[in-house]
């Protein structure tokens, strides 16, 4: 049952753990106006301040007076970017601030756009916020993505219940996941959390594999280089002036980059993909030379194909990362049709930019410089599922020894 106590814990968490705000900087929420994320928003806000913020920006979305946008604009509206919202982030990444996401989207509600004028939307917003999505995906200002439930995201993960109660549920399910009880222990939970994952990231970081070698019963068998001097984070990272942070509640996972030009073979998706109000399912992306040369899909292929047409690097892989099977958001049994929640279930790639923080020193390397160190660049950065129950995943060291990283699922013993 959700309570105030857990609501501003949940907020709590976000400003300590999350973002890590320090006393006088500033912190803008993304959030949509919808009447819980509204109202969480503000409780962040109220954390914030406790915790001495300068000042607290609210940035308000509403993707039903978007969809209403999609269907009656002219074709050329989405051409362009408002220049008051890019000048809102570049002002608000140059002045040091924190920035909050509140990620709740109804998996369903551009199914009936065409699938044209979502890509432009994206691609004339990317161009926009390229620099500020670059400096935030190389730390130089702590970021949070988090989620809370909408009545129409609760009626899509829980469909046979009555409105108020698929509500209370996902509740339920956001807090278990989160690990937020009530009781006053969520910082001190998440810490414990960030600790394990750290280890496994020490284990891979040690290892430096050249390359990764997947395959399950679902068809997967793909091969991934990895680049020279890649890292492995995971739970926490450290921001440019060293505030670590931890960019996604929840988080299970350990990451890294993969070497744009080195991907081999088949990925089969585990679980649906999310993109841009549309639900694509059974996604299957053939690679060579770390290029997706053929694609298909049970569900949504002419959405997939509009995200493989964003650019160049939308046909690359740009995130490679690990999540065991038996992880409490799989363990619930619930496909939430949200990435964020989702790809915590299961080992997943991202298509799109990679995070230049995972290569040594490429947070401060040009575009050409991590171009030719293989680190892929898109405006756009989705991820999908491949792991499962039967999921093995083999290390191939730099002198050609194969080592069991994954077996059933989940690590081996990393020690």
């Amino acid at each position: 049952m959700i309570t105030d106590d857990k609501l501003n814990e949940y907020a709590r968490l976000v400003i300590k753990v999350g973002v890590n705000l320090h006393r006088g900087q500033p912190l803008v929420i993304n959030s949509p106006i919808e009447f819980l994320p509204a109202d969480f928003a503000r409780r962040i806000a109220r954390e914030a301040y406790k915790a001495g913020a300068s000042d607290v920006t609210m940035s308000w979305s509403d993707e039903k007076s978007a969809l209403i946008r999609y269907m009656m604009a002219d074709d050329a509206a989405f051409d362009t970017f408002p220049a008051w919202r890019k000048t809102l982030y570049d002002d608000a990444e140059a002045a040091g601030a924190a920035v909050v996401s509140i990620h709740a989207e109804n998996p369903d509600i551009f199914k009936s756009v065409n699938p044209k004028r979502l890509k432009a939307s994206q691609q004339s917003a990317g161009m926009a916020l390229k620099d500020y999505r670059a400096r935030l995906m190389s730390n130089k200002n702590t970021w949070c993505v988090v989620s809370v439930p909408t009545p129409d995201w609760a009626m899509k993960v829980f469909p046979e219940l009555k409105p108020g109660d698929a509500i209370a549920c996902l509740w339920d399910a956001i807090m278990a996941s989160v690990r937020v009880s009530g009781d006053g222990n969520a910082i001190e939970n998440w810490h414990e959390h960030i600790t394990f994952l750290s280890r496994a990231a020490r284990f891979l970081n040690r290892a430096q594999f050249a390359s990764l070698h997947y395959t399950n019963e679902l068809g997967t068998n793909l091969t991934i280089r990895l680049p020279e001097g890649h890292v492995w984070a995971g739970g926490a990272e450290d921001a440019e002036d060293g505030t670590p942070f931890a960019a996604n509640i929840p988080t299970e996972e350990v990451y890294t980059l993969p070497h744009r030009d080195g991907v081999d073979g088949v990925a089969v998706a585990s679980r649906p993909l999310v993109y841009g109000g549309n639900t694509i399912e059974g996604v299957r992306l053939t690679f060579e030379r770390g290029k997706v040369v053929k694609y298909d899909a049970d569900k949504g292929k002419d959405v997939l194909k509009e995200l493989l047409e964003n650019d160049e690097g939308a046909t690359h892989l740009g995130e490679v990362a690990l999540v065991p099977y038996d992880s409490p958001i799989q363990k619930s049994g619930i496909l939430f049709y949200n990435t964020l929640f989702d790809e915590n279930a299961a080992c997943h790639l991202a298509l799109g930019k990679a995070y230049p923080t995972c290569l040594e020193g490429g947070a401060d390397m040009t575009d050409d410089e991590l171009l030719a160190h293989g680190v892929n660049d898109s405006l756009v950065h989705e991820d999908f599922m491949v792991g499962s129950r039967e999921l093995s995943i083999d290390g191939t060291t730099k002198d050609g020894k194969t080592v069991p990283v994954f077996r059933h699922g989940n690590f081996v013993d990393f020690g």
